[in-house]
C-alpha cells in the first residue's frame, strides 16, 4: 500500500509542478488554489508512504516520479522539446526509479 500512496504522491507532484505554469506567479486564483491543494496532498501522501518505506527511498522515488511526469507533460502538453538527449536522460531517471523500488524491502 505504501508504494501506491507514493505513486499517487508522485503524480500529484507532477500536477502541482505543471500547475505552477498556470498560476502565473500565483496571480490567478483558480490555478493557484488547485496547485496549493496538490502540493499539500502530495506531501501528506509522501508522509504516509514514509511510515513504511525508508525516507531516502520514498523521497527519491517521489522526486523522480514528479520530475519524469513533469518532463513528459512538458513535452506533450506544453510543447517543450523532446530531443534524443532529453529522452535518454528521462529513460535513465525512470530506470533509477524502478531500480530503487526493486532494491527496497
Amino acid at each position: 500500500m505504501a508504494w501506491v500512496l507514493l505513486l499517487l504522491a508522485g503524480i500529484l507532484e507532477t500536477a502541482w509542478a505543471i500547475g505552477l505554469k498556470y498560476t502565473q506567479g500565483f496571480t490567478r486564483l483558480g490555478p493557484s488554489v488547485l496547485t496549493g491543494l496538490a502540493i499539500a496532498a502530495s506531501m501528506v501522501l509522501l508522509s504516509l508512504a514514509a511510515r513504511t518505506l525508508p525516507i531516502s527511498t520514498a523521497y527519491a522515488v517521489w522526486v523522480g516520479i514528479g520530475a519524469a511526469g513533469t518532463m513528459l507533460l512538458g513535452i506533450v502538453v506544453l510543447g517543450e522539446p523532446a530531443t534524443p538527449a532529453r529522452l535518454f536522460f528521462l529513460a535513465l531517471l525512470l530506470i533509477a526509479i524502478f531500480g530503487l523500488k526493486a532494491t527496497s524491502n
